[in-house]
């Protein structure tokens, strides 16, 4: 029996029968991990030690009691590795504390347990930016799983994971669910705090969960939702029981469809797939409305002026003055810096940072950051009139199933581009969560298609509420 086949539900189920207890099920898990994981590259590391410590004064009667949940490497949990799938931190830090949403998960009964892969710093869509090891699609080895949060996304597939924890700056929650075929949910900004997170872009990213089905993305939230007294735009705010949502069915709910989500580039099997996920909706009551996001043709460019700009301020402090890698060849302050950034960072974070400190620079602020940020507010807009007719909004999560390994990295504006669907919910702050609505198969590989869900400002209980319709694992 391997506990990582279950849900959360089943395996809280498991240890009320008394046919597993955490211990037993931490070491399955484990082996699953290590007869598995070496073709998938999902994690980076996980301590089973330290975890059946944790077990030992675990409280079963929790809403987590016991339940195991991979952490993605750049969520402080103490005692572990918070490398960020760095060389600039992985081998060189280790957590002294914990992120809220770990102290969540601990209060709700969960142990934290396997630092999970992703593209370094979380500046990637494919997971091929770790600066570790190459992480890779259960469902196709020869494919990315998504990313940023593509360890997550590939430990819960491929059963070496009960659950995850990811972020999402972007789409890197929602865009590794669907291309992994597993629930990705990215909650409105400020629902979860972002204390302990090591940060990319501090008014975009947002940590969420990421499981097999629904009900488990509803409990998760529920664990990780809440004020935290060290984040200063984390909302002080009562946390409703997500898992109440998932049986009021969507009679009488309007589904906006974006006219400009389903334009040119959007595969034509991913559209079908979409659109039967739709139709679930709609057998079951919804209404569909047409709607229209105008600004979307300006959401990418928007996002990399402030994203990487935000980026360029985070990443200064990672010099190798305090902490993290330091170059044994420099010789004076100034090569301390240039050859510890240059060893330590990869190629990506090196991009993002050069682009965020030229649009940050003197003479060019206004012309790029503060014309994002006024583009940001209309695109803000966009969503609150459309909100204004729909209770949700219904799209792809990507143009594409997922791509072959090394097939984009030549052209990382291309890879950029693939995030269309995505980066205006992070933008406008809101939630939207990624569920699976069928396969398509490419090369004898059935390869996953995730249907997007936005909502309202703290519009989590609606999203999940239709997703729950949708899912077949739900």
């Amino acid at each position: 029996m391997n506990a990582a086949d279950f849900t959360i539900t089943q395996l809280k189920q498991a240890y009320q029968s008394g046919d597993l207890t955490p211990a037993d099920a931490l070491k399955s898990i484990a082996e699953a991990i290590d007869s598995k994981d070496g073709d998938i590259g999902g994690y980076l590391s996980y301590d089973l030690d330290l975890a059946l410590a944790d077990a030992e004064e675990v409280d079963l009667s929790l809403p987590l009691g016991g339940v195991p949940i991979a952490i993605k490497d750049l969520i402080n949990a103490e005692g572990q590795p918070c490398g960020c799938a760095s060389k600039m931190l992985t081998g060189k830090y280790k957590a002294p504390y914990d992120a809220t949403v770990v102290r969540k998960l601990r209060r709700a009964g969960a142990i934290p347990f396997g630092r999970t892969n992703m593209d370094e710093f979380a500046m990637g869509s494919s997971n091929e930016n770790s600066g570790i090891k190459i992480c890779r699609n259960p469902y196709d080895p020869e494919r990315i799983p998504g990313g940023s949060s593509g360890g997550s996304a590939a430990v819960v597939a491929s059963n070496t994971a009960v659950a995850a924890l990811g972020t999402d700056t972007g789409g890197s929650i929602r865009q590794p669910a669907s291309h992994c075929g597993v629930v990705g949910l990215k909650p409105t900004y400020g629902r979860v705090s972002r204390y302990g997170l090591v940060a990319f872009a501090s008014s975009l990213d947002q940590a969420g969960p990421m499981t097999k089905t629904v009900e488990d993305a509803a409990l998760l939230l529920g664990a990780i939702s809440g004020s935290c007294e060290r984040d200063s735009t984390c909302l002080d705010l009562e946390v409703p029981d997500y898992t109440a949502a998932l049986d009021k069915g969507v009679a009488g709910l309007k589904v906006g469809l974006p006219k400009e989500y389903f334009a040119e580039g959007l595969d034509p099997e991913v559209k079908a797939l979409v659109e039967a996920g739709i139709k679930q909706l709609t057998d079951q009551g919804a209404e569909v409305v047409e709607v229209s996001l105008p600004n979307t043709e300006h959401a990418v460019a928007t996002y990399y002026v402030i994203a990487t700009a935000e980026a360029s301020a985070n990443l200064a402090r990672f010099d190798g003055v305090r902490y993290g890698h330091r170059s044994n060849s420099a010789d004076d302050l100034l090569s301390v810096y240039e050859k510890s950034r240059d060893e330590g960072l990869g190629s990506e974070v090196k991009r993002r940072i050069i682009l965020g400190t030229y649009v940050l620079s003197s003479g060019y602020y206004d012309a790029y950051y503060l014309r994002a940020q006024k583009v940001r507010t209309l695109i803000r807009d966009d969503f609150n009139h459309a909100f204004k007719e729909v209770d949700v909004i219904a799209s792809p999560v990507s143009p594409t199933p997922a791509f072959k390994i090394a097939e984009k990295l030549s052209d990382p504006l291309s890879m950029y581009l693939a995030d269309i669907y995505t980066i205006s919910a992070n933008l406008a702050g809101i939630c939207g969560v990624s569920v699976p609505c069928g396969a398509i198969t490419e090369d004898g590989k059935d390869l996953p298609v995730g249907l997007q869900l936005l909502g309202k400002p703290l519009g989590e209980e609606t999203i999940l509420q239709a997703a729950s319709t949708i899912s077949d694992r739900a």
